[in-house]
C-alpha cells in the first residue's frame, strides 16, 4: 500500500495490494504522519490492529527523484508476523525503487517475490532475503537492561503484570520511545513468547478501542496523556516520559506484592545490572526464575475431571500456609494459566 502527499499538501491513497477494509485503511491514514500539519516525520512506525500488523515508512523526496509533485510518501507493508527490522529493511528497498522509477510496478514485481520466493534483488547490489530475519531475532531486539535502568525493582510490577495477563497502557509523546519500550516487554515472560500482546501505537479511537478491549491482557502504547484518565483501559500505567508505573486500583488485589515479588525484583536488577550479561542472558535468568514460578504449582495441580487440563486445587494450595501475597499471586497465575476449574 502506498500514499503520497503532494506539493498542495493533500494526502492521496495511491495504490494498493491486495485490497484492504474500509476501517484498516481509514486506522493507517491515522498513523501515517503525512495527515498531520506540522507534525514530526516518523520514518517508520508499526502496530497492530485486529490480529494483522502494520508497518509504515515514510521519505521525504529528493528534488533529484522522478517524483516531481510529490514531497512525501509512505509505504504500508501488512503481515501475520512481527518482525519490525525485517519490514523496515524490505520497505526501505521498495522506497529506493519508488524513488527511482516513480511508478508502483517495480516495487510490486519485488513484493511479489519476496511473497513467493523470499527473496528479491535490491538495485544498490545485494538482495533482501527474508530467512535473514527469524522471530527470535525480532523479539530479542529490545533492550530489557535499558528497562530496568529506568525503572529499578518497579520493574517487577510489569513482570508480575504480564504474568497474569493483565492490562498495561505505555503513554510518551514520543512514537519511537513508546515502540522500544513496548516490544521489549514481552521478553519478561518470555516461556510465552507470546507478541500477539502487544499493540505498540494506538490512538484513542473508538474502532481501534474496541479491538484493544477484546483482548484478555495486553501492552498498548499510546502517544496521548489523555488515555491515563481512561482507567477503563489498563490495570497498569506507565508514564514512561516521568518514568512512573501505577497500579489501578481495580488491580491493586491481583497485584499485591509479597516476599516472592521483592525476591523476583531483586533477581532482575541483579542480573540487569552485571555488565558482564547480555540482554539475551537476563532474559535468561528472568525466564528461568518464571519456570521455577510455574513449576511452585505442579504440587498443588491435579487433572480435570474430563483429563483434558491442569487445574489447581485451591485447597492444597491453602494448606501449604504460603504468605497471603505468595497464595495470592500463585491463585491468580493459575487463572492466568487458565488452571481453575470454573
Amino acid at each position: 500500500m502506498e500514499r503520497e502527499k503532494d506539493t498542495n499538501g493533500e494526502v492521496l491513497w495511491v495504490w494498493c495490494y491486495p485490497s484492504t477494509t474500509a476501517p484498516l485503511r481509514d486506522l493507517l491514514l491515522r498513523k501515517c504522519c503525512l495527515t498531520d500539519e506540522n507534525k514530526l516525520l516518523h520514518p517508520f512506525v508499526f502496530g497492530q490492529y485486529r490480529r494483522t500488523w502494520f508497518y509504515i515508512t515514510t521519505v521525504e523526496v529528493p528534488d533529484s527523484s522522478v517524483l516531481k509533485k510529490v514531497t512525501h510518501f509512505s509505504i504500508v507493508l501488512t503481515a501475520k508476523d512481527f518482525n519490525p527490522e525485517k519490514y523496515s529493511t524490505f520497505a526501505r528497498i521498495l522506497c529506493r525503487m519508488y524513488l527511482k522509477h516513480g511508478s508502483p510496478v517495480k516495487m510490486m514485481e519485488s513484493y511479489i517475490a519476496v511473497l513467493t520466493k523470499g527473496i528479491c534483488q535490491s538495485e544498490e547490489n545485494g538482495s533482501f532475503l527474508s530467512k535473514d530475519f527469524d522471530a527470535r531475532k525480532a523479539y530479542l531486539a529490545g533492550s530489557i537492561k535499558d528497562i530496568v535502568s529506568q525503572f529499578g525493582m518497579e520493574t517487577v510490577i510489569l513482570h508480575t503484570a504480564l504474568m497474569l495477563k493483565k492490562r498495561i497502557v505505555v503513554y510518551h509523546p514520543k512514537i519511537e520511545a513508546v515502540q522500544e519500550f513496548t516490544r521489549t516487554l514481552p521478553a519478561l515472560v518470555w516461556h510465552r513468547q507470546d507478541w500477539t500482546i502487544l499493540h505498540s501505537y494506538v490512538h484513542l479511537n473508538a474502532d481501534e478501542l474496541e479491538a484493544l478491549q477484546l483482548c484478555p491482557g495486553y501492552i498498548a502504547g499510546f502517544v496521548d496523556l489523555e488515555v491515563s484518565s481512561r482507567p477503563d483501559l489498563y490495570d497498569v500505567f506507565v508514564n514512561l516520559a516521568d518514568s512512573e508505573i501505577t497500579i489501578a486500583p481495580l488491580a491493586k488485589e491481583a497485584m499485591t506484592m509479597g516476599k516472592l515479588h521483592k525476591e523476583i525484583g531483586q533477581l532482575i536488577v541483579q542480573s540487569a545490572e552485571d555488565p558482564e550479561k547480555s540482554d539475551s542472558q537476563v532474559i535468561q535468568d528472568i525466564s528461568l526464575k518464571t519456570r521455577e514460578i510455574l513449576s511452585n504449582l505442579a504440587p498443588f495441580s491435579e487433572v480435570s475431571g474430563d483429563g483434558e487440563k491442569l487445574v489447581l486445587n485451591f485447597e492444597l494450595l491453602k494448606q501449604r500456609r504460603f504468605p497471603p501475597a505468595t497464595e495470592n499471586f500463585l491463585y491468580h497465575l493459575a487463572a492466568a494459566e487458565q488452571m481453575l476449574n470454573i
